[in-house]
């Protein structure tokens, strides 16, 4: 507002990118929960460490096969 008193232009890109942030601010991790921590597999309870960029549901059990899920 140009004039400082409310009676600027009115335009229609007012306020727009402002107020509400996108993205993951909460602080968890969200859907992807990075490199750190294990994969587990559901059929056998076997325990290996996650390797980065390999994503634990892409990652055969070494025991029995089955697909492994990340460890929560």
């Amino acid at each position: 507002m140009p004039n400082g008193d409310g009676t600027g232009p009115v335009s229609g890109t007012q306020g727009k990118g402002q107020g509400k942030r996108m993205g993951n601010s909460g602080g968890s991790k969200g859907k992807f929960a990075g490199s750190e921590g294990n994969c587990i597999c559901p059929a056998c309870g076997k325990m290996i460490t996650h390797q980065r960029g390999v994503p634990c549901s892409e990652t055969e059990c070494p025991d029995c096969g089955v697909k492994m899920k990340r460890q929560r």
